[in-house]
């Protein structure tokens, strides 16, 4: 369906010849016809959008060294649609290049169960990041850089965007993000058609696009957005530049429909009919594809590709004991486990690299320690935490562990629609989260995170854990480095106890091993159980040994992986005809109401109470607030009392 000799192996050249340049356009004719059908096969879309960047997608497409024989390498150049709307250009383009097939692409657009969605997603080969709500696509792109370069590998990433988008926020995030850190190999392409849904781009929200870009130190190009020439040159000199470029390419909405060039309208809507067969007219197409896409449409679907992610080459060495006479925080435990683990494999050939990413808490998130001892894998961005968000997921996704410490409220409140992102996109993202809970004290309730475990519990990747003292804290570090997938670390602020066996033995130290979903019995028990988690066991392990002394023994778990339950000790729990748990989390979506709906679909039969946070917190010393909230060491011995009566 597409001319030969289409891909550029040779990039960067001088100048394209004549006969690249009609080889181009006749693509970039057969593409909008397909785009325009696809839309109309499914009744939905962003058609005119697609259009105007229809000659970025097969420009840039042409000159990356991103094939359907590489695309599942690491080692390669990367391209991010932030504009994600034009999946019609995008998968047109695609299908030029063999990545995917023509007619799978328009007989399937939109529909339940095929690769080739509304927006783009990286279950189509090419497509590097599914970039979900605008805005995205260049926090993305800096994360792919950044991950290049860490790895020493000379590739460029390819940033393609609209117009519309560069109000937001999270682009000048990445903007700046992108100079601090020299990325040169980082390339944006707009399509600056000057019309988003509501009208013309200048009514709706001004921006001068070149001042914004200069203002962040970037290299801004401006070139005819039609013309392959144009565009090429300007990648030209993007390439040769020693900072990361921007080209504005001047475009035309609805580009070669003349009903919809300019029009508002037809940013999301496709055309049907009449409308339809004038388009593919002035396309020169011959409109009997869209029968042919329509009969198509009721057979099987294509399949999409199956993510994978990066190996992980990393060494822990030998964990820390902490005596059971040594009182310390968690997140100290933390910064200590990270910067063992990164001294030992940092610049050592073969080794991933490490890049821990701050948003200007080193110091509380206890991540100096790292930056000394491993200043090239740490990454200073700011207080810019949207951005943090995707550019440390995408990373992961190009290879390297990412790790990204900041404050619950900050680093997943703030950032939640980033981190499901992250999700989506399967990347490998370490998210480590300090002053969770109700621990964070003094800072008041804006700033006391009771909500993280409810906000992972809606997405389906990601795993948590919340530890209960500095050794165990210790062995999650290690092995949240080292496990593939997206990990939540979380913990809170305060110094706590070691806890420790009857016998005063340190329980998590030694040859303890971390096993993700396994609760951890800490004390026997048969007349009910206690299940605690974070901040809370410290306390439940004081208020087991004031109910041991009143003569009542119960069991006591440390649930350290709310989100995933271990059926055998909660049966062996519930056995004891009374459970209570724990948390200094919301009481309606945390760690209780996880093992309450357990129970009920196991069958399981016992009395249960939940204690936690019924409301938002007060401003006070950390004990003071735990005691205010009526979720001290009393509270808890009252409560286990009154479940067995």
């Amino acid at each position: 369906m597409f001319p030969d000799k289409i891909t550029l192996t040779d990039f960067p050249t001088e100048d394209l010849s004549q006969d690249q340049i009609d080889i181009l356009s006749e693509a970039a004719r057969k593409c909008r016809a397909m785009a325009v059908t696809m839309t109309t096969v499914a009744g939905s879309g962003h058609p005119a959008g697609s259009l105007s960047s229809m000659e970025m997608y097969i420009m840039t497409y042409s000159v990356a060294d991103l094939s359907p024989f590489n695309y599942k390498s690491r080692d390669r150049d990367y391209v991010l649609v932030s504009h994600g709307h034009t999946s019609p250009g995008a998968y047109s383009a695609l299908s030029c290049y063999g990545f995917v097939d023509p007619w799978d692409v328009m007989a399937h657009f939109r529909q339940a169960g095929s690769p080739f969605q509304g927006h783009v997603e990286r279950e189509v080969p090419g497509i590097d990041w599914g970039t979900g709500n605008l805005g995205q696509g260049l926090s993305a792109g800096v994360g792919y850089a950044l991950s290049q370069k860490s790895r020493g590998y000379d590739g460029r990433v390819f940033v393609l965007s609209s117009d519309g988008e560069q109000t937001k926020g999270q682009i000048a995030e990445a903007r700046r993000i992108a100079v601090k850190q020299g990325l040169s190999n980082l390339t944006v392409l707009i399509d600056y058609n000057h019309i988003q849904i509501s009208g013309r781009t200048e009514e709706i929200m001004q921006a001068d696009l070149r001042l914004l870009w200069e203002a962040d130190g970037w290299d801004v190009l401006e070139c005819d957005g039609h013309s392959f020439r144009d565009i090429y040159s300007s990648l030209l000199l993007a390439s040769r530049s020693e900072l990361p470029t921007v080209i504005l390419c001047h475009t035309i909405m609805g580009k070669g429909v003349s009903f919809m060039e300019n029009i508002p309208d037809y940013h999301g809507k496709a055309v049907s009919g009449e409308l339809y067969l004038q388009a593919l007219k002035e396309l020169g197409e011959d409109p009997a594809i869209l029968e042919k896409a329509v009969d198509l449409r009721s057979g099987s679907l294509p399949p999409g590709i199956k993510l994978s992610m990066p190996a992980i080459n990393l060494v822990s060495p030998d964990p820390v004991d902490y005596p059971s006479d040594v009182k310390t925080d968690n997140r100290s435990a933390f910064g200590k486990a990270l910067s063992d683990v990164g001294v030992f494999n940092y610049k050592v050939p073969g080794r991933t690299p490490i890049l821990v990413f701050d948003c200007d808490l080193a110091s509380s998130v206890k991540t100096l320690s790292f930056a000394e001892s491993c200043p090239e894998w740490f990454i200073q961005a700011g207080i810019q935490e949207h951005s943090v968000a995707t550019v440390a997921g995408a990373a992961s996704a190009g290879g390297v562990v990412s790790l990204w410490a900041d404050f619950g409220v900050f680093g997943l409140c703030e950032a939640y629609n980033q981190q499901r992102l992250n999700d989506i996109n399967n990347s490998n993202l370490k998210l480590v989260l300090t002053h969770v809970g109700l621990d964070v004290g003094e800072d008041g309730m804006t700033h006391q995170c009771i909500d993280y475990v409810g906000l992972l519990r809606n997405t389906f990747g990601w795993k948590l854990v919340v530890p209960a003292d500095p050794n165990q804290t210790d062995r999650i570090t290690r092995w949240t480095i080292c496990e593939r997938g997206n990990i939540c670390l979380a913990m809170g602020r305060s110094k706590t106890e070691i806890i420790t066996d009857e016998d005063d033995t340190p329980c998590f130290s030694g040859k303890y091993a971390f096993t993700y979903g396994r609760y951890d019995l800490v004390r026997n028990g048969t007349c009910g159980a206690i299940l605690a988690m974070g901040s809370m066991f410290p306390k439940a392990f004081k208020a087991w040994q004031v109910l041991k002394n009143r003569g009542l023994e119960v069991k006591l778990y440390n649930v350290s992986c709310p989100l995933e339950v271990d059926v055998d000790s909660l049966k062996e729990a519930a056995s004891t005809g009374a459970i209570l748990t724990c948390e200094d989390h919301n009481v309606n979506s945390g760690m209780g109401s996880i093992v309450a709906a357990k129970m009920a679909s196991l069958g399981l039969h016992a009395r249960i109470g939940s204690m936690g946070v019924h409301r938002y917190g007060t401003s006070g010393a950390s004990a003071e607030v735990f005691e205010h909230m009526g979720l001290d060491v009393d509270d808890i011995v009252l409560q286990m009392q009154l479940l067995l009566r």
